[in-house]
C-alpha cells in the first residue's frame, strides 16, 4: 500500500500549482456515471447522505453500452419500488438463451425456471436505465450530479484520500468527501491514480459491434448463431438488430485489411437472413470494436477509496453479467457504509467488508466466463475440421446441471438485497 499512495502523493506534488476555481464538501464523491454509480448514489441519497455524482461525460447516451438487467438488478429494482415504473420504458424480455447450428438449436439457459417475478433478461438501452435511475436520485435535495467532469488526480493528506480534482466547466474544481468512490468502468483514472495492478485472463475472443435494421419477418427476441470458425449474437433493440460479431482474440487487423466485402460475406454465412440488407454495413466507421477482457485488483480500497464495478473487475461479455455484478456491488457497498458515513465513523475494514462480500462471486463468475469461452468459444473460433458440429460440454447436458448456468446469469451465486432501516 506505501507505493501505491506514493503514485498519489507524486500527482498531489505535481498539480500543486493548478488554481482551482471552486471547492465542495460532501459525504461520499462517486467518479463515474456507469450502473454501479447511479444506483449507488441512489442509495446513499435516500439515506440522507449527501452524494456528488462526476460523470466525465455531457450526457449518458454512448453506443454500445450493455443494454441487459438481469433478474438480480430488476429484484433490487422491486425492493425500492422502482421496478414497475422502469418496466414502463421501452423493452424487451429474453426469457431463453441459445444457439441456432447448422444442426439444430441448442438452450443454453431458460429462466422461466428460476423462482423470481422477473424470470427475463430485460433488454433496455442503458442510457435509458442511467437516466431513470438519475432522475430518482434528483428527488433528494443531498444528491448533486456534475456532468463533464473529468477527474484527474486523487487528494490526499495522512495517507488517507479526502477526494478529488477534475476538469470541468470553467477550470479545476475540488470535492472533498470522506468517501470518494471509484465506479468509472474497465478504464477506471481512479484505479490507475490510486496505482492499483489489475491480474488479468486471456480471453480467447473479441467483438464487433455493429447494428442493422429488422424485418418484419424476423424472429422475436435475441438470438445466437453459430457457424464455421464465427459466433454471433443479435440483441433485439426495436426497429433495429444490436449485432456482436465474436472473432478470435487479435484478429481484427486481418478482418480490416481483408476488408468490408469479406467481412460482410462472413456475417452472412452465419445469418442468411441479413443478405438483404447486410449492404448497409458501409464501412468499419460503422462497426465498434470490443477488445474482451477479465481482470480483477487484489484489492479494492485505500483508507477513503473505494473501488467497485469494473473499475475493479473488467467482465467478458460472456452472459452479459457486467451491469449487473456492478449494481449488486452499490448495493453491498450501501449496506455497508451508509450507517459509518452517517454517523461519521467510516474505516477502512468497512471498506475491506465491501471487498469480502463480493471478491468471492466476482471469482465464481468469471471462473465460469472462462469456462464458457474455453470450452465454447474457442473451440468454434480455432477450428480448422470443415465438418465441425458443435454440441453442448459435457457439464452442460447433465439435467442436474441445467438450471446452473441460468441462476449464475441472473443472480450469480447468490442474490443480494437492499439493507432497510429496522
Amino acid at each position: 500500500m506505501t507505493a501505491i499512495m506514493s503514485n498519489v502523493s507524486q500527482t498531489e506534488a505535481q498539480t500543486a500549482d493548478r488554481e482551482i476555481i471552486d471547492i465542495t464538501q460532501t459525504n461520499c464523491c462517486i467518479v463515474g456515471g456507469g450502473p454501479a454509480g447511479v444506483v449507488l448514489s441512489l442509495l446513499l441519497a435516500r439515506q440522507g447522505i449527501s452524494v456528488m455524482l462526476l460523470e466525465t461525460h455531457k450526457d449518458f447516451d454512448r453506443d454500445f453500452r450493455g443494454d441487459t438487467v438481469h433478474p438480480s438488478t430488476m429484484e433490487i429494482m422491486d425492493e425500492l419500488g422502482l421496478a414497475e415504473r422502469l418496466l414502463q420504458l421501452p423493452h424487451n424480455k429474453i426469457r431463453t438463451l441459445g444457439v441456432t447450428t447448422a444442426n439444430g438449436s441448442v438452450q443454453l439457459a431458460n429462466l422461466n425456471r428460476l423462482k423470481t417475478n422477473y424470470p427475463f433478461i430485460t433488454m433496455m438501452p442503458q442510457a435509458k436505465f442511467l437516466e431513470f435511475i438519475v432522475a430518482e436520485a434528483k428527488q433528494y435535495p443531498n444528491f448533486q450530479l456534475i456532468l463533464g467532469a473529468n477527474v484527474q488526480e486523487l487528494i490526499e493528506e495522512n495517507g488517507i484520500i479526502k477526494g478529488v480534482r477534475y476538469r470541468g466547466h470553467g477550470g479545476w474544481h475540488e470535492v472533498r468527501a470522506k468517501l470518494t468512490v471509484g465506479a468509472d468502468g474497465r478504464h477506471s483514472r481512479l484505479r490507475q491514480l490510486a496505482g492499483f495492478e489489475a491480474v488479468g485472463t486471456s480471453p480467447p475472443m473479441d467483438v464487433l459491434w455493429f447494428r442493422l435494421p429488422r424485418s418484419s419477418q424476423d424472429a422475436e427476441g435475441g438470438m445466437g448463431r453459430i457457424g464455421k470458425n464465427h459466433i454471433l449474437v443479435m440483441l433485439d433493440r426495436g426497429d433495429e438488430w444490436q449485432i456482436a460479431f465474436v472473432i478470435p482474440k487479435g484478429g481484427y487487423q486481418q478482418i480490416r485489411a481483408d476488408g468490408i466485402e469479406a467481412l460482410r460475406k462472413s456475417i452472412v454465412d452465419v445469418i442468411p437472413e441479413l443478405g438483404d440488407r447486410i449492404e448497409l454495413l458501409k464501412d468499419f466507421s460503422q462497426i465498434a470494436f470490443l477488445s474482451v477482457e477479465s481482470s480483477r485488483i487484489k484489492r479494492w480500497y485505500l483508507p477513503g477509496l473505494l473501488l467497485i464495478g469494473d473499475a475493479a473487475h473488467v467482465m467478458s461479455p460472456v452472459g452479459g453479467v457486467g451491469i449487473n455484478y456492478a449494481v449488486q456491488d452499490a448495493v453491498v457497498a450501501a449496506n455497508n457504509l451508509s450507517e459509518p458515513l452517517k454517523s461519521n465513523s467510516l474505516h477502512e475494514w468497512d471498506l475491506a467488508q465491501v471487498q469480502r462480500q463480493r471478491e468471492l462471486p466476482t471469482r465464481v463468475i468469471q471462473a465460469f466466463q472462462s469456462l464458457i469461452q474455453q470450452q465454447i468459444f474457442a473451440r468454434i473460433l480455432n477450428s480448422n475440421d470443415s465438418n465441425f458440429s458443435f454440441t453442448l460440454p459435457a457439464f452442460l447436458r447433465l439435467p442436474i446441471l441445467r438450471d446452473i448456468p441460468a441462476r449464475l446469469i441472473a443472480f450469480g451465486i447468490w442474490p443480494v438485497h437492499v439493507k432497510t432501516d429496522s
